[in-house]
């Protein structure tokens, strides 16, 4: 990480979903990391909650995040995998203005050096829509480390040089 000590930390508001059919608040091991991770950065957790994986449902819940303002980015954890039930991407495909490529493609680079071949079955994704972020992680712990620790702890911090998602924010809604 680059972090350029004369430039000024900026804290952003954060809200976190959940996506699955088995997780409660009681057992959400990668919330809890996520929420830890984004709180010892010094942003704020604005929201959070848990979704069943139903693609109505994730996208009727991003839009009304996308449309709170104290929501500048979105992170979910689960629904990215191949299976039948697994639609976050789907969700995000419904709510989304333009595609990040680069999150994804980083995140599967990251996740083979921890997993190997096996990150080919994540469809790890980020979009950008209405000036609001959202990235979503798959729902293992290990991912969300790797998602967290490896681009967004980064891209998160308005010191990071040479860019940052976090300076770029103010022009996200310009025509």
């Amino acid at each position: 990480m680059a972090i350029d000590t004369e430039r000024t930390f900026k804290p952003i508001n954060i809200a976190l979903l959940t996506v699955s059919d088995t997780r409660g608040p009681e057992n959400d091991t990668s919330g809890d990391i996520l929420a830890e991770r984004i709180a010892g950065a010094g942003h704020k957790l604005v929201a959070r909650a848990i979704e069943k994986d139903d693609v109505t449902r994730i996208a009727a819940r991003l839009n009304n995040w996308i449309d709170d303002a104290g929501i500048d980015a979105v992170v979910s954890t689960g629904g990215t995998g191949l299976t039948g039930r697994d639609v976050t991407p789907e969700a995000l495909e419904r709510v989304k203005e333009r595609d990040i490529p680069g999150f994804g493609e980083l995140f599967r680079w990251l996740s083979y050096q921890t997993i190997g071949t096996s990150t080919v079955q994540s469809r790890a994704h980020a979009v950008l829509s209405r000036g609001t972020y959202i990235f979503a992680l798959p729902g293992s712990n290990g991912a969300v480390k790797d998602g967290w620790d490896g681009i967004l702890a980064e891209q998160l911090d308005s010191r990071n040089r040479p860019c940052n998602f976090v300076e770029l924010m103010p022009r996200l809604r310009e025509k």
